[in-house]
């Protein structure tokens, strides 16, 4: 392998003019192994991506956070937007694609009967948010899970700054969220009738709905799913399903399908465009019309390129089957890493949900994943203690990639007995949570 010499003087660059390094935080460098992670790409197609200084790799990392299902630089999706990019991404009219692509989304999903779509997915929960508002006249929101660095969510920690601990990662701040915020949105657990009742009487009259994703690191059980519903039918308030990252894995649309969810709204984004901007809100037509009472406008959200780029991954998806290959995937993954924790007695904890997965080491986590990290960059892998499969990934690819795990767990129990892994680290420990960086 080359070294990264390129990448590392960009990072400096970085550093030194744009606030927190890059634009997400789950692709800063010190998430994985700062020092030896290349950070920034040149090529991807398939599951290989080239760095700056020239270094190929097989991505089984987390496939560009989720976005790319089908794998990087899918030759149909690439080949309809490159269609209506010729034929002009914007103009004064709409892209009739916007049309065509709700009647798809309601096809798959018929519960629904209008849809919105924006760019992103935090801001097309900010807009589902300011519906079922608009739509209840009411302000709070009761949630569970990861939705997103808007005002609306934050808020949460305003009033109690580790509310949001337990829902995704530790201390995010709601620095710059206005105050008078606090007290609107209220966390429950997943799976935990009790911790809904308790939110939901803090919550009192002035609830608007129940926002949530559909599964977290393990599937609902029929108790919890038949409160929520209950919940929602008793106070006459919408349940919104947060599919940004569970949608198109586990089935042909959200996983709500699959899990047995009735939802009111659903969001849409990450998968729903193969790494190309689009997001997308559906929902029942007695909420959603209620749109036209808020202002929810936005001159990029009318762009062509990010509905003929979900249109195509959509349709692949379904004629490929791509979620039966990526669950066969994963679970080939998932049975690799247990059978390597027993053969070295690592004592593997292996969570998320297929085809979304991670293990997390029992002893010295962030830094075993961190020499994990670097030893696989030399094997010719981007990997961490996650994987997202994508269709694109082979099984054979697979072999290669559990292969190398063998190796590394190896020499990560070697160093354990004899000396220490962290002083064989090239780089920085692996971070968890949110701090800065520059």
């Amino acid at each position: 392998m080359n070294p990264i010499t390129k990448s590392l003087a960009l990072q400096k660059k970085a550093a030194a003019i744009i606030p927190g390094m890059t634009q997400l935080l789950s692709k800063r460098p010190d998430m994985y192994c700062r020092g030896v992670w290349p950070t920034y790409f040149k090529h991807a197609k398939g599951i290989e991506v080239t760095d700056l200084d020239d270094n190929t790799y097989l991505d089984f990392s987390i496939g560009g956070i989720g976005a790319t299902v089908l794998g990087y630089a899918d030759p149909d999706v690439n080949n309809a937007v490159i269609n209506v990019i010729n034929s002009g991404s914007a103009s004064t009219l709409n892209p009739p694609e916007e049309v065509e692509l709700a009647e798809l989304l309601m096809e798959l999903h018929p519960w629904a009967q209008m849809a919105r779509f924006a760019r992103a997915g935090g801001e097309a929960m900010a807009m589902a948010i300011r519906i079922v508002r608009t739509a209840t006249k009411k302000d709070k929101i009761l949630f569970c899970g990861y939705h997103g660095w808007m005002d609306w969510y934050l808020a949460a920690n305003l009033g109690k700054s580790d509310a949001l601990d337990e829902q995704w990662i530790a201390g995010l701040s709601p620095n710059g969220v206005p105050k008078g915020l606090t007290g609107t949105a209220i966390p429950f657990l997943y799976n935990d009738v009790s911790s809904l009742k308790a939110s939901l009487a803090e919550a009192g009259d002035d609830l608007a709905a129940i926002v949530m994703e559909p599964i977290r690191n393990y599937e609902p059980t029929q108790e919890f799913m038949d409160a929520v519903h209950e919940a929602v039918k008793v106070r006459h308030i919408p349940l919104v399903m947060d599919e940004i990252t569970a949608a198109f894995r586990m089935c042909n649309g959200g996983a709500h399908l699959k899990l047995g969810w009735k939802p009111d709204v659903a969001v849409f984004s990450k998968a729903l465009g193969n790494g190309f901007p689009v997001s997308a809100v559906i929902g029942k037509a007695e909420i959603m019309t209620h749109a036209q009472e808020a202002f929810i406008t936005s001159t990029n959200w009318t762009e062509r390129c990010g509905s003929a780029a979900a249109l195509a991954m959509i349709r692949k998806f379904i004629k490929v089957d791509a979620s039966t290959h990526m669950l066969a995937i994963s679970k080939k993954v998932e049975k690799g890493w247990l059978a390597l924790s027993d053969k070295y007695g690592l004592g593997f904890h292996v969570g998320g949900f297929r085809p979304l997965i991670h293990f997390s080491f029992a002893r010295n986590h962030n830094v075993n994943r961190a020499f994990f990290t670097q030893e696989m960059l030399k094997k010719g892998f981007l990997a961490s203690a996650g994987f997202y499969a994508m269709y694109a990934h082979t099984f054979e690819q697979v072999d290669q990639y559990l292969a190398a795990c063998d190796e590394v767990f190896a020499k990560i129990v070697e160093l354990e007995k004899t000396d220490s892994v962290e002083a064989h680290l090239e780089g920085l420990p692996a971070q968890v949570g949110f701090a800065r960086i520059n």
